[in-house]
């Protein structure tokens, strides 16, 4: 498929996705948010729902989130511009409210869709709820700043998803805000694992080279030139994803109203 061709197919998701009736929240939206960025990227950043902001613009991340997601992505070098950014669901729950295991099982499919057409190498999971999709039954608190196979029943057929709290938990959090400079520092490393990977054989979701527990891959960042070391786990077998576990206290305070 053709950069034309993958935007076009963008396009005609985005559509439907402004048009979409499939659960209560496009009663109360005024814009639905398909997502947006480069046809062409190997990267793809999924945060949960849109906030106040991106409800008026029909934009992701363009609220006080949305900067410091640009902020991170500065700091390894790169621009918004350069991914795609979307999210779990595609309108924007009440009062920023997390989004229901059935408003998400209605809108996955888009998402499903927009990974099918990209293809991407390495998925980035913002927040708790994309975290639920990608990495079923992990806790964020446990698993951020980690990647491991996705499952092709997700949209990509051959990727690495690699997990990092939301920014808006960032914003309230110094700790986390650390934290996700720490973690975004190894989303270039955890690409060129990616990469690697798909080159080896055919796409699949045990890659070609089997990726054991705790192994280890290190590359310079873009930013720091620095030595980021990143913890790559294999995939859970599912035939379809579960609801997200249930949080700790830690995982309660890092996503309580993520989306704005």
């Amino acid at each position: 498929m053709t950069d034309d061709e993958r935007q076009a197919a963008l396009e005609a998701i985005a559509a439907e996705v402004r048009n979409c009736t499939r659960c209560r929240l496009h009663e109360g939206r005024t814009r639905a948010v398909p997502g947006e960025g480069s046809a062409s990227t190997e990267v793809v950043f999924v945060g949960e729902g849109p906030g106040f902001n991106e409800d008026r613009e029909g934009r992701p991340f363009v609220g006080r989130a949305g900067t410091l997601l640009a902020t991170l992505l500065r700091s390894i070098g790169w621009r918004r511009e350069e991914v795609f950014i979307t999210n779990i669901v595609k309108c924007r729950p009440p009062e920023n409210r997390d989004p229901a295991p059935d408003e998400i099982a209605a809108c996955v499919p888009y998402l499903r869709r927009q990974l099918e057409v990209l293809e991407p190498a390495l998925v980035v999971t913002l927040g708790r709820h994309s975290l639920g999709w990608f990495m079923p039954g992990a806790r964020i608190s446990q698993v951020h700043g980690t990647a491991r196979p996705v499952d092709p029943s997700s949209g990509p057929r051959a990727a690495l998803v690699f997990a990092m709290y939301h920014p808006a938990a960032a914003l309230r959090t110094p700790e986390i805000e650390r934290q996700s400079f720490a973690d975004v520092a190894s989303v270039p490393a955890t690409l060129a694992a990616a990469r690697a990977r798909r080159s080896t054989g055919p796409a699949a979701l045990e890659p070609a080279v089997p990726i054991q527990p705790e192994m280890t891959m290190t590359a310079p960042t873009p930013a720091q030139g620095a030595r980021p070391t990143v913890t790559v786990t294999p995939a859970p077998d599912r035939d379809r994803p579960p609801a997200p576990a249930e949080p700790s206290a830690t995982d309660a305070a890092a996503d309580q109203l993520t989306l704005f």
